[in-house]
């Protein structure tokens, strides 16, 4: 008798996976580093701010490697179905860190602000800033690429992450440059504005991680894509029943499927195996559960 679900394993998927890791922390730990050594130098709010999201991000990589490292763990006795739902708890966590880094920067700019204000040097805060968009706009697009390729949310949460940190590097440099050009409380305000940036991606993460672990269903979009692929299949005259559920990042999908009444049981199997293999095509599609059911039959 088996114990735990089929097990194949995938090379190729561990590999991107840890370049992924890699990449993600290695990047984010320069940043914080190099960003934080800035903002004590200069006492820029905005870049303050912005080497809160990155210390942030530092605390995400770490808790993302060993989540995704658990994640792709082979089921075993105590998760015979596997450790997906490892993935989107990490994610959960990290949502709290990404939480108080929001919250450090506006408390920061707020109590600059309060206080009139300083104008920042232009030199060094510049460099960093335009440097800290160079190298997340970079690992946005290699986290992206790896992301798509493994249909991996957390990795696609963490590209995403990735860009929304370009856009606050970009306000932060916008805050140092009119600090000195304009008004002392450009500085503060640009804080202000990263720290609504790390809040908004807070929301998202948190949202999507959530509705993982929950039980979240497919859209609808979705659902009548897997109809139409199992209707598709000779033998299905129709499909009465479908049902969709998250486990992790991936789906569960069980189906009522219709076949003539006639049909041996060996030949209902053989329908059996071919709708799951076909929905299981689908990169979003984990499990496929399949209930075979003569023509005339509802419920």
């Amino acid at each position: 008798m088996r114990w735990v679900r089929d097990y194949v394993p995938q090379p190729e998927q561990t590999r991107l996976y840890r370049t992924a890791m890699l990449i993600t922390l290695g990047g984010n730990l320069l940043l914080a580093t190099g960003k934080g050594l800035v903002a004590w130098i200069t006492h820029s709010a905005a870049i303050y701010a912005d080497a809160a999201n990155s210390i942030s991000d530092v605390v995400y990589s770490l808790l993302m490697v060993v989540g995704l490292y658990m994640a792709i763990q082979p089921p075993d006795l105590s998760h015979p179905q596997g450790h997906a739902r490892f993935e989107p708890l990490v994610g959960l966590i990290v949502t709290l860190s990404m939480a108080f880094a929001g919250y450090e920067a506006a408390r920061n700019a707020v109590v600059r602000f309060a206080a009139g204000g300083a104008s920042v040097e232009m030199g060094l805060p510049m460099y960093v800033l335009l440097a800290s968009a160079a190298i997340k706009f970079g690992m946005f697009l290699v986290i992206s690429r790896i992301g798509k390729k493994l249909n991996s949310p957390t990795l696609t949460t963490t590209a995403t992450d990735n860009l929304s940190d370009v856009l606050t590097s970009v306000a932060a440099f916008i805050g140092v440059v009119l600090s000195s050009l304009v008004s002392p409380l450009a500085d503060p305000i640009a804080g202000l504005l990263v720290a609504a940036w790390i809040f908004k991606q807070v929301y998202s993460v948190g949202k999507e991680n959530l509705g993982f672990l929950t039980g979240k269903g497919a859209s609808m979009e979705e659902v009548q894509k897997f109809v139409a692929a199992a209707e598709s299949v000779p033998g299905v005259l129709r499909v009465h029943h479908i049902m969709s559920e998250y486990v992790g990042p991936k789906l569960i999908l069980d189906l009522h499927v219709n076949v003539a009444g006639e049909t041996t049981l060996s030949n209902a199997h053989t329908i059996s195996d071919n709708v799951a293999a076909r929905l299981k095509e689908f990169p979003e599609v984990d499990r496929v559960y399949v209930h075979m059911e003569p023509d005339d039959w509802t419920d």
